[in-house]
Parts: C-alpha cells; structure tokens; sequence
C-alpha cells in the first residue's frame, strides 16, 4: 500500500486490511506456508518526522529442522518505526548504528511503501530453527526415516573418520567390478 506523505500532515492515515503474501516472497526456506495476514495501523505526522504503529496476526506452517514435519504457528504481533526524511552524510563511509536509531527509517522521496514494513515482520517470525517438539529425533542419514516414528533397520555402527576416504575408494572399486 503506497502512502503519500503529504497526506498525512492534515490527519493520520489509518488502515485495516487482510493481505495475502506468498511464503516464497518471504524467502525463508524455513517457511512453508502463510495464512492471510490481518493488520492494521497509522501513520502520523510528528513534524519533521512521521510515527508508524501497526498490529498484525496471521499463521505459518514451518518445516521442523529435524524431520521436515510441518508445523502449525499463530503470530501476533505489533511494530513502531519512526519515519524521517533526514537525508544520511553522504561520503561520510560507514555510519555506527546506536539502539536508539534501529526504530528509525530514512524515507526517499515523498511516498512510503508501508507493506515492506510488513514483509519485513514476517520474516522477523520465522524461527532460525523451528522444532515440531523439543525431542524431535529428526531423519535417519542412511535411509530417511522419521525417527519420530519408529527406528529404522539401517546399520547405526558409526564410521571412524580417519577411514571415510577409504571406505569411498572401497565403494567405487565395488562399482566398477
């Protein structure tokens, strides 16, 4: 939703709205699915500067880490940002960020895309690793299975490392014969 500034300085702009947003946009592979999100908010002019407080809550299916089962997650939550125009030095190099500046955006131009601020949110919810459950066993390396489910046949004698390399040139030498 595409805001003009201008707009804004008489009276605050207020939304309500359910967006669809495609988890691929989102570009966490973590993330397999998302429900409509429902948000809402304003924006208001706070001279020089503008103030953006919103709300949202939707679900996401996740892929649990382990075993790739999917995993059902509500989200609620809120954000506020301080909109400003103030222009950065240029050719000043780089600039040390304090914790007061991360509730800032620099704004070009005379227009604001607020469901960037959204799409932003959303990838902030999905956890780096998401678990189906605290003891999730995950696959087994051999053959896949869900150790969830059950135990596999496969052989569990674990390989000393030092030997790897060899038992790789065994197996291309069983191929070839």
């Amino acid at each position: 939703m595409l805001i003009r500034l201008e707009t804004i300085q008489e009276s605050p702009f207020r939304w309500k709205e359910t967006v669809e947003v495609k988890a691929a946009d989102v570009d966490m592979p973590e993330l397999v699915e998302l429900g409509p999100i429902s948000w809402q908010g304003e924006v208001t002019f706070t001279d020089p500067d503008y103030y953006l407080s919103a709300s949202y809550e939707y679900e996401q299916v996740l892929a649990c880490v382990r075993c790739l089962t999917e995993v059902n997650d509500r989200v609620e939550g809120e954000f506020q940002l301080f909109l400003t125009q103030e222009k950065v030095p240029n050719g000043v190099g780089e600039i040390a960020l304090t914790e007061d500046d991360l509730g800032y955006v620099h704004l070009d131009g005379e227009e604001i895309e607020i469901n960037d601020f959204l799409n932003e949110q959303l990838a902030l919810n999905v956890p780096m690793k998401p678990q189906c459950r605290p003891d999730c066993q995950g696959l087994c390396s051999e053959c896949g299975a869900n150790l969830n489910e059950g135990s596999c046949d496969c052989d569990k004698k674990p390989v000393d490392p030092r030997w790897q390399a060899l038992a790789g040139i065994k197996q291309r030498l069983d191929e070839s014969h």
